[in-house]
């Protein structure tokens, strides 16, 4: 049976991802859409208040929806789905990243009519729509093609299936840029202007540079060697069937092995203690030695990092490399450099995260679950209050996008950041990307991690790389 086919492939893809991820240093997607989203498990079902009812019905909305997600904004958006529709009584249930696409499929395979919406990351959707766990939105009584034009091209693309059926839409949109800080580039560089500091990030090679300008100033490029994640690379990774390391690969390669060893970072480890701090000033100064802690030291928990670090020396971090969704981290770590900082285009179009919306195959309640989908995505009023709420998150609606357009973004230094982010996004070209791209990219991360900590040889460790792609994927040709 195609489900279950597909099914057991998605669970042998996850088990992978898990396995090869765990001592892999370079967690860059992944890791960072889970950061960017609260991944503790919890459940809400508050009652709505005397509201009116949401006008895209003419009849009032009534009944019960389950709604299943790794991502805790969906709670933010089933209370207000509620509050517009005081009939409705919707169940969010918040999974961990780690645990949600076994849950969904044990759910599915197991034939159950609960979750009625399900969600995805780009990098575990592919697998999902082949194993049918997806509602085909196309169909009546959905008709999705016909709100086509109201999104953003690649998020409409990544929601759809190798046959072109829309089976999921994201309310956002997550292109990468470098935030950098102004003051500290007017120090250095006698400039704040996001296009001139663009340049500064241009290519490999002239990032490896500016480091080095900051670093003689006494301040560090990036708080870990991860922030250049997002940047990795403009290629697919696998080309009819091929493997394609193509030599901006190893020129990323090269990149962070020069970050590393040349002490331009910080050595913050990414979504640690020191990560955040870095954020609102002085940092800290890790080595590449104590950069993950030590007995006496815990990076993950903020109090113990700030009572073991007392007195030590510190440095100022120059900039973080995040997808549109990093003003929210910014905005709840920022402290008292609120209104310093600026954002930039980085040396490619890259994007991470995003939570796309959909339908299980199994709901009985697919027409209520298709009002609460088209609430979250495609109603401006939702956007609208959505952009409020979060503040600054970016909606992947266009005509929302567009009346914001002009919107001078204050706190970053008067930039138009839904026009930035617009053009970002703009320059994805998803065709590039596919469902390999996770398992190898993190085996690409742990060959350069090898080579960066002089663990293996730059031979070695791209012949382990090499290794793992044929023995991970032998349907792949891979050309040493």
């Amino acid at each position: 049976m195609k489900f279950r086919k597909a099914a057991a492939l998605l669970l042998a893809s996850i088990m992978v991802i898990s396995m090869v991820a765990c001592g892999d240093s370079e967690k860059t997607n992944n890791s960072a859409n889970n950061a960017a989203n609260s991944s503790t498990p919890t459940a809400t079902a508050a009652s709505g208040d005397d509201s009116t009812a949401q006008p895209t019905e003419a009849a009032a909305l009534e009944g019960k929806l389950v709604v299943w997600t790794l991502a805790s904004d969906l709670q933010q958006f089933s209370d207000y789905f509620m509050e517009k529709n005081p009939g409705v009584e919707v169940e969010t249930v918040v999974i961990a990243p780690a645990d949600y696409p076994t849950k969904v499929q044990s759910a599915l395979l197991g034939e159950e009519t609960e979750p009625d919406i399900i969600v995805g990351e780009p990098q575990m959707l592919e697998d999902m729509y082949d194993a049918g766990f997806f509602e085909d939105l196309n169909q009546a009584p959905y008709n999705a093609q016909d709100y086509a034009d109201k999104i953003v091209d690649y998020v409409w693309e990544v929601g759809q299936d190798s046959d072109g059926i829309q089976r999921a839409i994201s309310y956002q949109i997550t292109p990468a840029g470098f935030y950098y800080r102004r003051d500290i580039a007017q120090t250095v560089f006698g400039t704040d202007d996001p296009t001139e500091i663009g340049k500064l990030f241009a290519d490999y090679t002239t990032i490896i540079q500016t480091g080095e300008t900051l670093k003689a100033a006494g301040y560090k490029i990036f708080a870990s060697d991860a922030e250049t994640g997002y940047f990795s690379g403009d290629s697919a990774w696998v080309i009819d069937g091929v493997l394609n390391v193509d030599q901006a690969r190893y020129d990323y390669m090269d990149l962070c092995v020069a970050l590393y060893q040349n002490d331009l970072t910080a050595f913050a480890s990414q979504w640690a203690a020191p990560w955040y701090q870095a954020m609102s000033g002085p940092v800290p100064l890790l080595t590449a030695e104590t950069q993950w802690g030590t007995d006496d030291m815990n990076i993950w928990d903020a109090d113990s990092f700030a009572a073991a670090t007392e007195g030590t020396d510190t440095v100022e971090v120059f900039a973080y490399g995040l997808p549109a969704w990093g003003v929210l981290v910014m905005r709840d770590n920022v402290g008292d450099t609120a209104g310093k900082w600026g954002v930039c285009s980085g040396p490619s179009y890259g994007f991470g995260g995003g939570t796309y919306i959909g339908i299980s195959s199994n709901s009985e309640r697919k027409d209520l679950a298709w009002e609460y989908l088209k609430f979250c995505t495609l109603t401006e009023d939702t956007m609208e209050w959505w952009i409020a709420t979060s503040q600054g998150d970016t909606v992947s609606y266009i005509p929302t996008l567009e009346a914001h357009a002009n919107d001078a973004n204050e706190v970053y230094g008067g930039e138009q950041l839904y026009k930035f982010w617009l053009e970002q996004a703009e320059g994805i070209d998803y065709s590039k990307v596919t469902r390999y791209d996770k398992v190898i990219g993190d085996a690409w991360g742990s060959a350069i991690t090898a080579i960066k900590t002089g663990e293996k040889s730059k031979d070695d460790a791209v012949a382990e790389f090499y290794d793992i792609v044929e023995s991970t994927y032998p349907e792949i040709t891979v050309n040493r």
